[in-house]
């Protein structure tokens, strides 16, 4: 399996002070209105471990190093939280393995700065539910931050909606967060959830 480019991680205790996985999980939208989320690239469980306690299903979260499946799972069993199916797969090449339009909920979190940025997008189409949400967020590249890719790999926020319609996806709503201001954000959805919207609040 090959791991995407510049994903080296720093310890667990410093990568986790740059977010607030509360706040960047609620204004992107995943809530106890979910029920079954996926994450592409689980880390150390910095957002799998609240994700699980919002949603109302489960949490599918994938890595490719077995190390961070191996600190999840541990985590999720230290929290008593047993609804977190944390497994060891090369999204890029095998995808997730879920069914189509099974996720309410998908997590690209610092992930899209890979090669194949593009079939990532189109896997979490692929298995978003019909009104479900992709949530979106990665470093910025026009402020100095502590950690990140290099610059000249960091997607904009612009590249990444270029990339999300080509999959078929509506990009449009962008999220800010004042609670970690070192990223940015976007949500994704299935265009007609947007024309649905549009038409009840006539």
């Amino acid at each position: 399996m090959a791991k995407g480019r510049d994903s080296g991680m720093p310890d667990r205790e410093y990568w986790e002070t740059f977010f607030d996985p509360g706040c960047i999980l609620s204004r992107l939208g995943c809530d106890g209105s979910r029920r079954n989320a996926a994450e592409f690239g689980c880390g150390y469980g910095t957002f799998t471990i609240p994700a699980a306690r919002n949603v109302l299903g489960t949490v599918f979260s994938f890595d490719i190093e077995p190390e961070m499946v191996g600190c999840t799972k541990d985590r999720a069993h230290a929290e008593g939280l047993t609804n977190i199916v944390a497994n060891v797969r090369d999204l890029c090449a095998d995808g997730t393995g879920l069914d189509d339009q099974s996720m309410d909920f998908v997590m690209l979190f610092n992930i899209l700065h890979i090669e194949q940025s593009l079939e990532l997008l189109s896997e979490a189409s692929r298995i978003l539910a019909p009104s479900g949400t992709i949530g979106v967020i990665h470093w910025r590249s026009d402020i100095t931050t502590p950690r990140g890719p290099s610059a000249e790999i960091r997607p904009s926020r612009e590249n990444i909606q270029i990339l999300g319609n080509t999959v078929g996806l509506d990009t449009s709503n962008l999220v800010d967060f004042d609670c970690c201001a070192w990223h940015w954000g976007l949500t994704m959805r299935h265009p007609e959830v947007r024309i649905i919207k549009a038409l009840d609040n006539r």
